[in-house]
């Protein structure tokens, strides 16, 4: 490997550190520019009716710090888990013809143990959607 000569870096003609600098300095003007144009342009008014929440058009009554449901974070762990799994199968099916039978080894392997935490999770409850209490229980003896 040579050592790269200072004036080709800085060389207008060749892509390099040259380049690299000026993209940032007009970034950062512009930046500083629009945000100048913002603060100076923009309104600064302050009042009742400006510091009222807005939601969605309706005067909010209450605290707004509610608790939300558990099955909402279970939902988005879900996605979270099920969209990593999507990226993992579209990247194997791209290099497929390069991996060969290891490769679908390891990935029906991967399935099948994602396909076993969701028998998991479903024989738990966690995929129930409706009210705690609509669950029917065969524990006491009244009940069944």
């Amino acid at each position: 490997m040579q050592p790269v000569a200072l004036v080709a870096m800085l060389s207008p003609w060749e892509p390099g550190l040259l380049a690299l600098v000026v993209y940032v300095l007009l970034v950062s003007g512009l930046m500083t520019l629009l945000l100048a144009l913002c603060a100076w342009l923009g309104g600064n008014q302050r009042g009742r009716e400006k510091s009222r929440p807005y939601e969605s058009g309706i005067i909010p009554t209450g605290i707004a710090h509610l608790r939300s449901p558990v099955p909402f974070y279970l939902v988005a762990v879900f996605f979270l888990v099920f969209d990593v799994e999507v990226v993992f199968i579209l990247s194997w099916a791209v290099a497929f013809d390069h991996l060969g039978w290891a490769g679908w080894a390891q990935m029906t392997f991967f399935i099948g143990l994602l396909l076993f935490g969701l028998f998991y999770v479903w024989r738990k409850g966690g995929l129930e959607w409706g009210p705690a209490g609509s669950r029917v229980s065969c524990d006491d003896k009244t009940s069944c």
